[in-house]
């Protein structure tokens, strides 16, 4: 089934991003994000296991969840991924993975910074742009380089802290992706409940701000 990950995107607002220093700390954490409610799971492929983590939190994710890969640089990578069942790929910067992504079938969010970047990686297949590091320019920074281009889809990446949240999402981002502000230390062993609590505060922050 092809997913409109657009759609999703502007539908569930957050994108969280686990990141972390082994594989069943990375897996609790894809877990205990997706019980929450968070619906989009990204697991960066600097994470020991990540492979394997996202095979088994894809294995019972909730229905209408999806499970992505992160920081997927090449297109043999992008072919490690698609077979651990990711469902999106996430790079961090206009890289080769983005058209044999696209090649597949698998939709990207693309890392950019310039203009140039983002027109570049939509040219390329990107189906979204993360605008990485956000925190950079900030939700200003996002809005200029949005004006001219209407039609794509920015995920404001880096940074995003609660307090930013609503800023990057007035400023025009169709959705945030989220890391150590909503992680914190539990891809690392850390406190699952503390996890739990942040999930809850960015969901209930992103519905004031429906699509």
């Amino acid at each position: 089934m092809t997913v409109d990950f657009t759609a999703e995107l502007a539908a569930a607002r957050v994108l969280a991003i686990i990141r972390g220093t082994g594989t069943a700390a990375a897996v609790a954490t894809g877990r205990a994000l997706l019980a929450e409610g968070v619906r989009l799971v990204e697991v960066a492929l600097t994470t020991p296991g990540a492979l394997r983590a996202i095979e088994a939190i894809r294995s019972d994710a909730p229905a209408g969840s999806l499970v992505g890969a992160g920081t997927v640089l090449t297109a043999a990578a992008v072919a490690d991924v698609a077979a651990a069942g990711a469902q999106f790929v996430v790079t961090p910067a206009v890289v080769d993975s983005i058209p044999e992504a696209a090649r597949r079938g698998l939709p990207v969010a693309a890392g950019a910074l310039t203009p140039t970047e983002a027109y570049a990686a939509v040219r390329m297949g990107a189906s979204a742009v993360k605008l990485f590091p956000a925190s950079l320019g900030g939700p200003a920074y996002l809005k200029a380089v949005r004006d001219p281009f209407p039609d794509i889809p920015f995920v404001a990446v880096g940074g995003v802290g609660l307090d930013h949240l609503h800023s990057y999402l007035d400023a025009g981002a169709v959705a945030v992706g989220v890391g150590g502000p909503l992680v914190g230390d539990a891809a690392s062993g850390g406190s699952l409940d503390d996890l739990r609590a942040r999930a809850r505060a960015y969901l209930a922050a992103v519905a004031e701000r429906p699509a």
